[in-house]
């Protein structure tokens, strides 16, 4: 059968499984994504051919459009294809009337979180009276964002997964994660399919939960080299965080443990900060039972 794009408005023919698609750079994502979806819609395993010319001679969005295809290849994949598509055109000004603004420049992800993080620096400050639940000084989010630096190897590695685009989904996938039980479900599926967990990838199951625990007690930067972890706590001085009942937890902390850990300040490129050292911390394992610690877990 020779047919135009009118199949992708939904002809079914389930004992078709191979679609060839002529000149696919000159069509839209989600035009190519409903195309290939004709096939392969009974039991049998379905191909798509995109015949187009090299890389070279596509423009940029021609290429980012194929490339975005081959990534995301998997049934369910449409929310993705839709934020790719959405980043590759670009998605406008959010109060404006363009339809082509600057995320375009900066791409979705980055555009969303510098928003977010401007709703949140009024709702703490200008709007501070209509939002007096979210700037409780006991249950605020003081982080929002918690950089770890480290020598430890997070990883999944080759020889246990070794499709890139597979490592790179799971990546995306473990940075959507909120809390224990869904990590549970998360180990358990890598386990399902690849197998025991190799120590690199444990450890980088560890180094998320120590993210969440940082989180809770006010550690914006967390530094884990030679044998050694550093949290750095809130920047701002004069924020809320230093009069909470969290702070005064980590100070009885510090006081009670003293010979694990201590406590002082030191003068940065960004201004005085207040860190935590503690010493001979030589695995994620450890690292992660001082923090509950910190947390306030028994161990």
């Amino acid at each position: 059968m020779v047919a135009t794009t009118i199949i992708e408005s939904g002809l079914d023919v389930p004992n078709a499984n191979t679609i060839f698609i002529n000149n696919a750079n000159n069509f839209g994502l989600s035009d190519l994504h409903q195309m290939r979806g004709r096939v392969g819609r009974s039991n049998k395993k379905a191909f798509c051919y995109f015949i187009c010319p090299p890389y070279s001679a596509m423009t940029e969005e021609a290429r980012k459009r194929i490339q975005a295809l081959e990534q995301f290849s998997e049934l369910g994949s449409g929310f993705n294809i839709a934020m790719k598509d959405l980043e590759i055109r670009g998605a406008g000004d959010l109060l404006g009337g363009e339809q082509s603004g600057f995320i375009n420049e900066i791409g979705f992800d980055t555009y969303q979180k510098i928003m977010n993080e401007a709703i949140d620096e009024l709702k703490e400050n200008e709007f501070k009276d209509l939002y007096p639940v979210e700037n409780d000084i006991e249950t605020k989010e003081y982080v929002k964002d918690l950089q770890i630096d480290t020598d430890f190897e997070l990883l999944f590695s080759d020889e246990y997964i070794n499709n890139i685009s597979e490592r790179l989904n799971l990546y995306n996938e473990l940075s959507a994660i909120k809390n224990e039980e869904e990590l549970v479900v998360f180990q358990n599926k890598l386990i399902d399919r690849f197998g025991p967990l190799p120590p690199r990838a444990n450890a980088l199951m560890n180094s998320i939960r120590i993210k969440w625990v940082a989180t809770r007690v006010g550690i914006e930067k967390l530094v884990m080299k030679q044998g050694k972890m550093i949290g750095y706590f809130v920047s701002d001085q004069q924020s809320d965080f230093y009069q909470s009942n969290r702070f005064h937890k980590v100070l009885q902390f510090v006081q009670k443990h003293s010979s694990i850990c201590k406590m002082k300040e030191k003068q940065t490129a960004n201004g005085l900060r207040l860190l935590l050292t503690f010493d001979n911390v030589k695995s994620t394992r450890r690292a992660l039972e001082l923090m509950e610690m910190l947390g306030g877990k028994e161990v």
